[in-house]
């Protein structure tokens, strides 16, 4: 059930760069084709709250989070504090007026979509934009969090893949949107689509020539950019043992190129924060030419998770601590 370009970690997402354009395309599409409409494709109210189950998940979420980002509440009957949170989404869902879908997700009904978040406890909220997951919060958070929360998701749904949320309208009937139009090919998809078979067959040189060839052509493509930041990280980490290169880096802890491979390894298991905080740590107690390696390096990881995540604010704050 799982798609390739849903990253259930939040990191490295080896088909985000297309999944990112096509979310764009296919917002343009939509927004062009309500216009000639003359505001077709609007929702009602009443859709922008839905049930969600394991056999609807990919049309009513993955495929709809190419459209507006889609807010999952995992909760169940029994749960006390669900009760508590999913009025508050409920109603958030309708106060933004479809800049978010909310999908509900009984877990007791839905044991294998729950596995596949690893949710370790409800209430627990994640997102999905454009076929990527990303962790948003667990239990009960107060609503000007919430709020908080939200208001980063559709800003970087927005400003990332050119999601504007959906159109809504009080006198719409329910379970009347219509799917969006399949977009016309952008400019360098071709390249793209070359770029992601290339990682799929693990051919990184291929996949990192390919966005090389994209951004000669686009120098401010953020979608060859980012895809290009993931293969060459992959590529340093090819062949790499990765016991011995946790055992050199907690045994050699002023090693800076020990600690570097390490954070390497780290980022593509997914362990982000132990990444960004390795590398802070290095550049705290180093000086000179070693502490501008960690620095360059770690500056090139923020480019990998993407400049949105909230992580990668967090550790660059934490970096300039650590300089100055």
């Amino acid at each position: 059930m799982q798609p390739r370009n849903m990253s259930m970690s939040g990191v490295v997402d080896l088909a985000a760069v297309k999944a990112a354009q096509e979310a764009k395309a296919k917002a343009e599409q939509a927004r062009a084709e309500a216009a000639r409409q003359g505001g077709g494709g609007a929702v009602s109210p009443a859709d922008l709250v839905i049930d969600v189950d394991e056999a609807g998940f990919e049309r009513e979420v993955l495929q709809r989070s190419t459209e507006v980002p889609v807010v999952i509440d995992f909760w169940a009957e029994w749960c006390q504090p669900c009760k508590q949170l999913s009025p508050v989404l409920e109603r958030l869902a309708t106060e933004y007026n479809g800049r978010f879908l909310l999908a509900k997700i009984d877990v007791d009904a839905n044991q294998m979509l729950m596995q596949q978040f690893g949710v370790q406890g409800i209430p627990a909220v994640f997102a999905v934009v454009a076929g990527q997951a990303l962790p948003l919060f667990q239990g009960v958070a107060p609503e000007q969090q919430v709020r908080e929360t939200l208001d980063q998701l559709v800003q970087v749904a927005e400003q990332r893949f050119g999601l504007t949320g959906l159109t809504v309208d009080a006198d719409a009937e329910p379970g009347g949107a219509q799917a969006a139009p399949e977009p016309p090919a952008g400019p360098h998809d071709a390249l793209l689509e070359a770029a992601v078979r290339a990682l799929d067959a693990g051919d990184l040189g291929g996949a990192i020539q390919a966005y090389k060839n994209v951004l000669s052509e686009d120098p401010g493509n953020t979608e060859a950019e980012l895809g290009l930041a993931q293969a060459e990280l992959l590529k340093r980490v090819q062949g790499m043992d990765p016991q011995q290169v946790r055992k050199d880096a907690a045994d050699k802890p002023d090693d800076v190129p020990a600690q570097i491979l390490a954070a390497d390894l780290d980022l593509v298991g997914g362990h982000v924060e132990d990444a960004f905080g390795r590398l802070i740590e290095t550049v705290q107690r180093t000086a000179g030419e070693d502490r501008n390696a960690a620095r360059l390096r770690l500056l090139e990881l923020f480019e990998v998770v993407g400049a949105e995540d909230p992580r990668v604010a967090a550790a660059r704050r934490a970096l300039a601590r650590a300089l100055f």
